[in-house]
């Protein structure tokens, strides 16, 4: 695999373990240049924030054993019950910015099932690439 996809699996993994970062402008880099078969950078970045995202989940799953959910603030336990409340399908909202990588890490703190988990982040994370190179393409093409 080129530095160049290498490149936009980092960004998007780090883009999706709480920390800054953004894999769009590699995406659309990438794409544009036509260097690559449209599927490639957008399955190479859909796979690095799931796994991105899978990570954050582990996170939280760790958290939960080192602090137990009858220790949360009642903000934190709003946000339980919120989670709890509407469920997997939570997690297709995953992309989101500011608010999809808490979603994957109280996820794995509530120990939600792995692989609904994975399979709806994953959905969530390749539906945000995929209307992204359909914008970029409407666009330029």
């Amino acid at each position: 695999m080129s530095t160049e996809l290498w490149s936009l699996f980092a960004s998007g993994f780090i883009a999706s373990t709480l920390l800054p970062g953004g894999s769009e402008l590699v995406l659309i880099y990438l794409i544009q240049s036509g260097d690559y078969p449209l599927w490639l950078p957008l399955a190479v970045a859909t796979a690095g924030n799931a796994l991105g995202g899978l990570v954050t989940w582990g996170m939280g799953w760790w958290v939960a054993r080192r602090w137990p959910l009858r220790d949360l603030s009642p903000r934190q336990q709003r946000a339980r019950v919120w989670m709890q409340r509407h469920g997997y399908p939570v997690l297709l909202l995953s992309w989101l910015p500011l608010v999809g990588d808490p979603l994957c890490f109280i996820s794995g703190w509530l120990k939600m099932r792995l692989l609904p988990a994975a399979l709806l982040i994953l959905a969530g994370k390749a539906g945000r690439y995929a209307l992204l190179v359909a914008g970029v393409q409407g666009v330029v093409g």
